[in-house]
């Protein structure tokens, strides 16, 4: 019989690989980024919806959470709306090389939200992410609007990770999938409304696109988010972020599998990722073996 850290670890795993399989779907998915990621939020929100009220879970919480939790739905929603939107102007194997630095963006705010010291390894390693990156714009000039756009999409991960961290273990991680998608799906939706883009254009949309978007706004959403929050209560920080750190690895596979010739890169793009993927692992590592030695 597996413990509940072993089940977890196995979910975090099939996970991380589905999450690779999302910027495959972007790629798929014939929708620009902002109606893709409203399509997705909003089917994600009515399939938690309808398992919470079939498993009657209660969704009262404190107002002060309830902005905690709309807040986070928006910087998820921003992440979401720069990740694909970089998938449309590059391609998924240099998106997904540059959102692998969202570990490389934690170290650095996570004294700035918990007031620790600096540690100098994480320096070195930054200087290492930014010698990958160098790398990686030097060689793919042809993508630098999507390397910016993944760049900032990786930013925003890292704020919302350091959010979510906190409510995980004190709130259902149903309850808190249902009401950050909501707020994402709603900001989306107040924009939308206001720059007059709800039009009828706006819901026409192919078979085949709403084939992708089902599979991407349940499967990959509705299913991964509520299981990735329930993981963090198990594992630590260090394991899950160590493991969603193999995401760009199973995606930039699929990729190549998926579209063949479109998503072949240089070597020089290659070396760059490498060193981007390795640091950050090694500074997982590093992270784990100081914490054992204390």
């Amino acid at each position: 019989m597996l413990s509940d850290n072993q089940k977890s670890y196995l979910q975090l795993h099939f996970i991380v690989f589905i999450w690779g399989f999302t910027a495959v779907l972007g790629a798929l998915i014939s929708l620009d980024a902002l109606p893709l990621v409203w399509f997705r939020m909003s089917i994600a929100v009515l399939i938690i919806l309808l398992y919470i009220f079939i498993k009657r879970i209660p969704l009262k919480i404190p107002p002060k959470t309830l902005i905690g939790f709309l807040i986070a739905g928006l910087i998820i929603a921003l992440h979401w709306l720069t990740f694909f939107k970089a998938i449309k102007v590059s391609n998924v194997s240099v998106t997904l090389a540059c959102l692998s630095t969202g570990a490389f963006f934690t170290s650095l705010l996570e004294p700035v939200f918990f007031g620790r010291k600096i540690i100098w390894y994480e320096v070195v390693f930054g200087l290492l992410v930014v010698a990958g990156l160098y790398l990686i714009f030097r060689f793919e000039g042809n993508y630098i609007d999507g390397i910016i756009l993944a760049l900032t999409s990786a930013f925003l991960s890292a704020v919302f990770s350091i959010i979510n961290g906190k409510y995980a273990k004190l709130h259902n991680p149903s309850v808190i999938s249902l009401y950050e998608l909501f707020g994402g799906v709603l900001f989306l939706s107040v924009y939308l409304l206001f720059a007059g883009s709800f039009t009828a254009e706006f819901f026409q949309v192919s078979a085949t696109d709403w084939i992708w978007l089902f599979a991407l706004g349940s499967f990959c959403t509705a299913y991964a988010f509520i299981v990735s929050v329930d993981v963090m209560k198990f594992l630590s920080p260090y394991t899950v972020m160590l493991t969603i750190n193999l995401e760009p690895v199973y995606g930039i596979i699929l990729a190549l599998i998926v579209f063949k010739e479109k998503e072949k890169m240089s070597w020089t793009f290659y070396i760059g990722a490498a060193i981007i993927i390795t640091t950050v692992i090694m500074n997982g590592v590093l992270k784990k073996y100081t914490k054992t030695a204390k």
